[in-house]
């Protein structure tokens, strides 16, 4: 075999074997969320809301269009769990998490962590290991 198709089929493999850990990630996070009765990007938009941001901050963390935000933020506002408040300078509109919404955010993120493959797969050392990894994966060259 020759040198090129050695580093073609580590590439492969390599590839193949990171699609399958994030299909598995993200299996994990629509299975906890769904039991929780959100769809993935609910549940997203509710664990990003730590502190209320503006439509367009949700939107680049999301990315997605602003105009997807909006949606989102109707839906989280009918069952309670955000509200719309005036920013600083009353012109820019926050989402705010409501009580009800932080209650809910601190059961996800708990049972996103525990119901995620990677944090009951990998040990401490093991995840520490891998975090600089990927990391370097994504790195801009």
């Amino acid at each position: 075999m020759t040198n090129d198709a050695a580093r073609l089929g580590e590439a492969h493999a390599l590839t193949r074997l990171l699609f399958r850990v994030v299909d598995r990630v993200q299996q994990d996070f629509s299975d906890v969320v769904a039991e929780a009765g959100l769809t993935p990007p609910l549940a997203r938009m509710v664990l990003v809301l730590e502190t209320p941001q503006s439509m367009r901050a949700l939107a680049d963390h999301l990315g997605c269009d602003a105009s997807n935000v909006t949606g989102l933020t109707d839906r989280l506002a009918s069952r309670g769990l955000v509200e719309r408040v005036a920013g600083q300078d009353r012109r820019v509109r926050l989402v705010a998490l409501t009580d009800e919404g932080r209650s809910v955010r601190a059961q996800l993120a708990t049972q996103v962590a525990a119901g995620s493959t990677v944090m009951r797969r990998l040990d401490a050392s093991q995840r520490s290991a891998l975090r600089p990894l990927l990391e370097a994966i994504l790195t801009s060259e």
